[in-house]
């Protein structure tokens, strides 16, 4: 089953690299959200599964992809229901933990090069957590809320947010990925400051 899950992961990853595809991203529709991702050969929908798909390769070793018409951080009202807002990639890996490194792999494996490099140049205008917070965190005894890494980036098409807890021992075993509309970007940092 692992070994099965690599093949198709690399499969998606050589097609993702050598094709230009039109891909579904935020600002589309529902529709072509859907009929994009269940023509990915990276994510491999199963019966049923339209915006959201769920893999377990083991119970040590997750995969979520999921395009929402809800905009990232606090729920607000949406706007336009029928209109992707977020698309977000989450990896947990017990086995092989979780890096920025390849949460990057991840993004350009399911929407190829334009949008990696997209990413790759965006340029980062909120990293957490600063001094304070991780102070506040170790007063207040929250290991989890200290050890929480992420930043947000703005690039020509799209806003990413990347965020993963860095444990002080072991690696990381979680992290995600967000592609997000630029407008939306605002909002999601005032929130991510506020904590």
């Amino acid at each position: 089953m692992k070994a099965k899950g690599l093949l198709m992961l690399g499969l998606g990853i050589a097609i993702a690299c050598f094709s230009d595809r039109a891909t579904a991203l935020p600002g589309q529709t529902t529709a072509e959200v859907a009929a994009w991702i269940k023509g990915n050969p990276t994510l491999r929908t199963y019966s049923g599964q339209t915006l959201l798909i769920h893999r377990t390769d083991t119970p040590a070793q997750r995969f979520t992809f999921e395009a929402s018409v809800l905009p990232p951080g606090l729920v607000t009202p949406s706007g336009d229901p029928g209109i992707v807002r977020t698309e977000k990639i989450n990896l947990f890996d017990m086995i092989n933990g979780v890096t920025f490194n390849r949460l990057q792999e991840s993004l350009r494996s399911i929407y190829g090069l334009e949008i990696y490099q997209d990413f790759e140049q965006a340029r980062v205008i909120y990293s957490y957590p600063n001094p304070a917070m991780v102070q506040q965190a170790r007063t207040l005894t929250l290991p989890l809320q200290e050890a929480l890494k992420g930043e947000l980036r703005l690039g020509s098409r799209f806003a990413y947010w990347v965020e993963f807890p860095q444990p002080q021992e072991g690696k990381p075993i979680m992290g995600k990925i967000t592609i997000l509309l630029k407008s939306d970007l605002d909002k999601l940092e005032a929130q991510l400051r506020n904590r």
